[in-house]
């Protein structure tokens, strides 16, 4: 269990909320704002347990995630991507893995999705690095949704129309 910094945890934005269904700017300033917001996020998404968070889930418009998730190995991998490219096995290589995911801005609902088993994101770390981060299993999962999110997009919106539907009732 994480300590949570109830003072930067803030809350969670909801499906419908615009903020969510638009993409999101890229971070141009490494400096201390971005560091805050970081702390606020990571807070954030501790308080509401979860394994991933974009800064549009908590109002802010900015290509930011954090995670801290299992991967196949058995370990937790912890940390942000600043401005993310995904990266996801061109379809003649790649193997989908269906998995039930759910989603802190469409609390309380899960369905099954079919993602890529692997996935690579490539971006920056708080300080304005290059970094990269490769996932299997749930860590792949977690920087698609992730990634997704970024771009205005909600797991629910990769669903069949009546699958969504049922979601959101």
């Amino acid at each position: 269990m994480h300590a949570v910094d109830q003072e930067s945890a803030l809350p969670i934005r909801h499906v419908g909320d615009p903020i969510l269904h638009r993409a999101c700017a890229p971070v141009t300033a490494f400096d201390a704002d971005l560091a805050t917001l970081v702390r606020d996020m990571f807070a954030s998404m501790y308080a509401a347990r979860g394994v991933g968070l974009a800064a549009n889930q908590i109002g802010v418009g900015l290509r930011v995630f954090v995670y801290d998730c299992p991967d196949d190995s058995g370990g937790f991998r912890k940390g942000v991507v600043v401005n993310p490219t995904l990266v996801v096995p061109e379809v003649g290589q790649r193997r989908l893995h269906e998995e039930e995911e759910g989603c802190l801005s469409v609390p309380g609902q899960r369905a099954l999705l079919a993602r890529p088993d692997r996935a690579i994101v490539h971006g920056f770390d708080v300080t304005g690095a290059p970094i990269t981060v490769e996932g299997t299993g749930l860590l792949s999962r977690c920087l698609q949704h992730e990634s997704d999110h970024l771009e205005g997009r909600l797991y629910i919106d990769r669903l069949p129309a009546k699958r969504r539907k049922e979601v959101l009732i």
